[in-house]
């Protein structure tokens, strides 16, 4: 548990999402640093590489001068728990061990002189569907709103395995993808840019485990295996996606980019933030049923900035909104069997609230484009334009401390 009452003699603002309660992992380079592994504090970043040279932590120098986390987060959970823990006392206000090191060296660099890479080498990449308001909305918009979940969906995390090689780190610029659409009144598809380009405010947890094929993990295991949280933008392309995605799900409708935060938020770090979700009813088969709560307070929301106009918040939703949460997740993606990797992806789904400025995509803000959203500079949106930034940010708050991800920032370009 993080002792919230702790300050930094690094000078931190309120508002900074990377306190001292904090210091996510990311991968960093510098104009005279390679590709190294960091932990942000403030607008710092602690040079790890640097930090083991000068004997204040002692580990392999392999795991720290990598350009992926994926061997560092191998170690384990407790591993990467005594490294933060250790970089915490040192950075805490009444310890100079460190403080009077840093004049005399390169260990700590200012963030706006770096810059950020994909934090981990991603192998496997599955995307859930798991929040009950967003899966409701879609089902009364494109079914019967009756009957909006399917049968299976209170039963089951329901999930598809994406492509993992398209997932960027922010700030990214992506084409607005092409693929066949079909008109309803058409009598054959056309091809050409997607007219229905969309975000999904998701979050995505890592693995830190390699289990062998036919071994399973069990929900209440699946903590051991799981090391940290990235936010996660899946880009989708509406119309491409309603005419490709029968019977296999969707592809290239979702295959040309995803988007995530620089930083990996540690468990450790959410700790605090635990807290219970959506009761789950009918009740969920053994295999499923969790001892502890497994939801987490992450308060997430969506910018949009006009190429070259001002930034407005459209949408605020929160990660506890999740009706399955990470454990449950992992444990039906292995209880066949599936063996995981160091470095795994998982994205939640699309994470919306029960009150429309609470969903998490433009398709269900606007409402399939019947409700489009008014701008400041007088435009309008029913899905993303051409030079369009999408901006989302998360992070969770008490007690005056602030534990966040960053941003995972993404423009719009148009189609090559």
């Amino acid at each position: 548990m993080s002792d919230f009452s702790l300050k930094s003699w690094v000078e931190v603002s309120p508002n900074s999402d990377f306190s001292l309660q904090n210091l996510p992992f990311g991968i960093f380079s510098t104009s005279k640093k390679s590709p190294r592994v960091g932990v942000a504090i403030g607008d710092r970043i602690i040079d790890l590489v640097e930090l083991n040279k000068n004997k204040f932590i002692q580990i392999n120098e392999n795991l720290v001068d990598n350009e992926y986390l994926n061997d560092f987060m191998a170690e384990g959970r407790e591993f990467a728990s005594k490294i933060r823990l250790r970089i915490m006392d040192l950075l805490r206000e009444g310890n100079t061990e460190l403080k009077d090191a840093v004049s005399r060296g390169n260990i700590i660099v200012n963030r706006a002189e770096t810059t950020m890479h994909m934090p981990v080498r991603v192998g496997d990449y599955t995307d859930f569907y798991s929040s009950e308001d967003h899966a409701r909305n879609v089902g009364t918009m494109f079914r019967d709103p009756d009957n909006a979940l399917l049968p299976n969906w209170k039963h089951l995390p329901v999930g598809y395995h994406g492509r993992a090689s398209s997932i960027v780190v922010s700030p990214a610029a992506i084409h607005r993808p092409k693929g066949q659409t079909k008109a309803d009144d058409a009598e054959m598809p056309s091809f050409g840019p997607t007219r229905l380009f969309d975000f999904e405010l998701e979050m995505a947890f890592i693995t830190c485990k390699k289990t062998k094929l036919g071994e399973s993990i069990s929900v209440n295991d699946a903590e051991n295996a799981i090391w940290g949280m990235v936010i996660f933008n899946d880009l989708s392309a509406r119309d491409i996606q309603k005419w490709e995605y029968v019977p296999l799900g969707p592809f290239l409708a979702k295959n040309f980019g995803s988007v995530i935060s620089p930083w990996v938020v540690t468990m450790d770090a959410l700790e605090p933030f635990r807290t219970s979700g959506y009761k789950q009813d009918p009740e969920v088969l053994p295999y499923l049923k969790a001892s502890k709560d497994a939801n987490f307070d992450i308060h997430l929301e969506v910018a949009l900035q006009p190429d070259g106009g001002e930034v407005e918040t459209i949408c605020t939703s929160n990660y506890k909104f999740m009706y399955w949460n990470m454990n449950q997740q992992l444990a039906h993606q292995t209880v066949n069997g599936c063996n995981i990797n160091v470095g795994d992806m998982y994205a939640s789904g699309t994470i919306s609230g029960p009150e429309q400025n609470q969903y998490g995509s433009m398709l269900e803000l606007t409402w399939r484009g019947t409700k489009p959203i008014m701008l400041k500079d007088g435009s309008e949106r029913k899905f993303l334009q051409d030079g369009d930034t999408c901006i989302m940010r998360g992070y969770a708050q008490k007690d005056g401390v602030r534990v966040g991800f960053g941003e995972a920032l993404v423009k719009i370009l148009p189609a090559n």
